[in-house]
């Protein structure tokens, strides 16, 4: 990523973030995600060298962004990550579970007619 600054949390899934560019993109030190990760509090890196793709960055944000505005320690803001990461899959399976119901709903019946 060399030079690119990063302002969206969305990457291409080609693209992924070493352990420093993320931390960069969260304006916090490569210390501070080193020890969030050995606290278990963000997924470890599945490849070495370590690269990070999308939900790692959003969920790193998350956790810095949390850390700083409420002064809260980073068990504190991992639990309240985990709460927004349900809430946001709980919101998508509504959301699709309503779409199908859409589909698949009959459709309304005429009302009846009281004169028949």
């Amino acid at each position: 990523m060399d030079e690119t600054i990063i302002h969206s949390a969305l990457l291409i899934e080609e693209q992924s973030l070493t352990l420093d560019e993320l931390a960069s993109a969260c304006g916090m030190h490569a210390q501070w995600l080193a020890e969030r990760i050995d606290a278990e509090l963000i997924a470890a890196p599945r490849t070495m060298p370590a690269r990070f793709g999308s939900a790692d960055l959003i969920r790193a944000r998350r956790l810095a962004q949390l850390e700083k505005t409420f002064d809260i320690n980073a068990d504190a803001a991992a639990f309240m990550v985990d709460l927004i990461e349900e809430v946001t899959l709980l919101r998508r399976r509504l959301e699709h579970a309503q779409a199908g119901a859409q589909v698949h709903a009959p459709a309304p019946s005429p009302p009846l007619d009281p004169q028949a």
